[in-house]
């Protein structure tokens, strides 16, 4: 297995100018300290390369681009309510969206049939033209479009698993249908967007799947939508890739997300992925995300890495009734679930 790092992730520090910041250097520290104790669960290190403006391009505005290089430039300030950018933050944040791209190349290439990025800021409130809920460029969009356009892949998957829903990358494919995006999220939660009745625009309604979940929703409803709705939706479009947006603040211990998951709730959610994408001969790359709570963040991010190098079963669970009803009513329309 792969796995993606760079020291820029220490460097960009939100906290600097906002105390108490929840997206701070030391939830890579977390990560990568577990990962030792762990023998690194035999992955192959690889520094992740610096994304060019070009790349960045495919998926945002050179306008967005260029208002992240001069603010960075003249010593960072405050985007939005909740993201801040120092020196440091241009250089991490292309470093954060090379490293997806890079790796979604060496996936495709065959150099190994799965990936972690282990690295920030994260990407997927990021929209076409502005940055927003910590995010500053869109990494697991740019690396689904140049699966796309470098690549030459025709059906990419991304499965967003964050307690946020991923309205950036939503917004980037919601008229795509050669990219399907499904998300998971507790409702009611920042940014606000999710809904269920919403599955994309034009010809490619249903390549948008949204699945909102109540506050308090453990593992047994999480685990259900995956395996009553992603996954089958997965096995009928056949992905050639699979990307996952690993967020981890649906932990119980999350300061931001109201959710109750485990270290090993997100572990059977891997399992499940991993055998879905096995299933129909697609490698996997996941994408940090969220996830505040330095300890929480670290060994979910372990469990999912055991989970990707093979140890694990995916258990099945009854499902649940209200979400998957309630989900079913819009995505059956398009698939079979």
């Amino acid at each position: 297995m792969l796995y993606f790092r760079h020291p820029s992730s220490l460097e960009h520090d939100p906290g600097a100018a906002a105390p108490g910041h929840p997206d701070a250097p030391a939830r890579i520290t977390a990560i990568e300290a577990a990962l030792e104790r762990e023998g690194w669960k035999g992955c192959e290190r690889r520094s992740a390369p610096c994304a060019s403006e070009s790349e960045l391009e495919l998926v945002h505005a050179p306008a967005h681009v260029e208002s992240i290089r001069t603010l960075a430039g003249a010593g960072g300030g405050q985007l939005d309510a909740d993201t801040w950018l120092d020196e440091s933050s241009y250089r991490a944040a292309r470093h954060a969206a090379g490293g997806a791209g890079e790796m979604v190349r060496a996936l495709i290439a065959g150099h190994d049939t799965a990936g972690f990025c282990g690295l920030r800021p994260a990407g997927h409130h990021a929209e076409r033209d502005r940055a927003m809920g910590f995010c500053v460029f869109n990494n697991v969009a740019l690396a689904a479009e140049l699966a796309v356009r470098e690549l030459g892949l025709e059906r990419v998957m991304i499965i967003d698993w964050d307690v946020h829903h991923g309205n950036g990358t939503a917004e980037i494919f919601r008229r795509r249908s050669d990219v399907l995006f499904a998300s998971i999220h507790e409702s009611g939660l920042f940014p606000g967007t999710g809904a269920a009745a919403d599955v994309g625009a034009g010809d490619a309604r249903g390549y948008t799947i949204n699945v909102p979940v109540p506050r308090d929703s453990d593992e047994e409803v999480w685990l259900s939508v995956l395996e009553y709705v992603i996954v089958p939706v997965g096995l009928e479009f056949r992905p050639q890739l699979v990307l996952v947006s690993a967020g981890y603040d649906a932990h119980r211990a999350d300061p931001v997300g109201g959710c109750r998951l485990e270290a090993e709730s997100y572990g059977q959610m891997t399992c499940h992925v991993r055998d879905m994408a096995a299933e129909v001969g697609a490698p996997v790359g996941a994408v940090l995300e969220g996830g505040y709570d330095p300890d929480a963040l670290a060994v979910s991010v372990l469990a999912t890495i055991s989970a990707l190098c093979g140890e694990g079963t995916a258990e099945s669970i009854a499902p649940d009734p209200l979400v998957t009803s309630r989900v079913a009513a819009h995505v059956g329309h398009f698939w079979t679930l």
